[in-house]
């Protein structure tokens, strides 16, 4: 098990060590390891979750209940050395329950506000589609702003700061679907299955051996990722013939017949910084083709709307984005 005194920089060795792309690149495999250890099946989701958590964006999970949406997710904010919390969504939840509240304190007879869950670096949402929209909007706020607004004053959020959304796709009965101007504010939307047979017994021989429900060490820490973030930021080029293809790639999904409303710019944003931060977890300073063509399911499929009619004969959004992708021809 690799140590912390190995691994993790302290913040006087960030000042002096360059973090770059081979940095980048090194850790995310740390991660890897860390992660395969606790995590079982979810390659996906821990990567989307490292390039969310580096690009400044949000996800969304949807898949059945049990396959380890939240084990995940805690062991993922253990592995990044930031703290994470998690809170269960339900009709009667209040936006005060998420961001706080200003409350009386009859010591010092003064207002303070009291911090809500929200102030953590990783939270995870369970089942966001079971609160009420006034509920779900304050969360979306604090997600694109990074802050939060009470009685007129202003709290800055902690950084990074990353939300993980779930929701469970079999049961619509007291449920809130998430309007799809609200669901384009996720950078990446997974969806999920049941794991195949071979990882289905790998669970069972890893519980078999321990409940523990945190199994990672601390590979890194929230210092570091915003260093990390920042070298992404200044030192991944993106030549323009890659903006050009993925601006391509989203007039295409506007203007395919079969969409009723394509991407907005917002997906287009998501798509050129997603891709940076894998171009960087690969070790590279730049992005190539096959980095947008490899974001673009997660960052593309919950930001088309299709016609009825094209729903109904089966045809789903990632069978036009796979169509798109064909079409549309990538720069050598």
């Amino acid at each position: 098990m690799m140590s912390e005194e190995e691994d993790v920089l302290s913040e006087e060795e960030i000042e002096e060590e360059l973090i770059d792309v081979k940095f980048v690149h090194d850790t995310w495999l740390k991660i890897q390891k860390e992660m395969n250890k606790a995590v079982i099946g979810l390659q996906d989701v821990i990567e989307a979750m490292f390039i969310s958590t580096l690009s400044g964006g949000h996800i969304l999970l949807e898949g059945p209940p049990g396959i380890a949406k939240t084990y995940a997710a805690q062991n993922f904010a253990t592995a990044l050395g930031v703290d994470f919390k998690r809170v269960q969504m339900t009709p009667d939840l209040l936006p005060s329950d998420i961001i706080g509240t200003v409350i009386y304190d009859q010591k010092t007879a003064t207002f303070r506000f009291k911090r809500g869950p929200i102030f953590t670096n990783v939270i995870l949402i369970d089942e966001i589609n079971r609160a009420p929209p006034k509920t779900q909007s304050a969360l979306l706020e604090s997600m694109e702003e990074k802050q939060v607004t009470i009685e007129g004053k202003t709290y800055l959020l902690p950084k990074p700061f990353l939300v993980l959304a779930t929701q469970n796709p079999i049961e619509m009965e007291g449920t809130y679907p998430l309007p799809e101007a609200q669901v384009s504010r996720f950078m990446l939307y997974l969806k999920l299955g049941y794991p195949n047979a071979d990882e289905e017994l790998d669970i069972l021989k890893l519980k078999a051996k321990t409940m523990q429900r945190v199994l990672v060490s601390k590979v890194t820490s929230g210092r570091t990722i915003l260093a990390m973030q920042k070298a992404i930021e200044e030192h991944v080029v993106v030549d323009e013939r890659i903006l050009r293809y993925i601006r391509d790639i989203v007039i295409s999904c506007r203007k395919d017949p079969r969409v009723l409303f394509g991407c907005s710019p917002r997906a287009s944003i998501a798509l050129l910084l997603a891709s940076r931060t894998y171009a960087a977890m690969q070790g590279r300073d730049f992005v190539i083709p096959d980095d947008v063509k490899h974001i673009a399911f997660p960052a593309l499929r919950h930001r088309l709307i299709l016609k009825p009619e094209i729903e109904l004969g089966g045809v789903t959004s990632d069978d036009i984005i796979q169509n798109i992708l064909q079409s549309v021809k990538a720069p050598k």
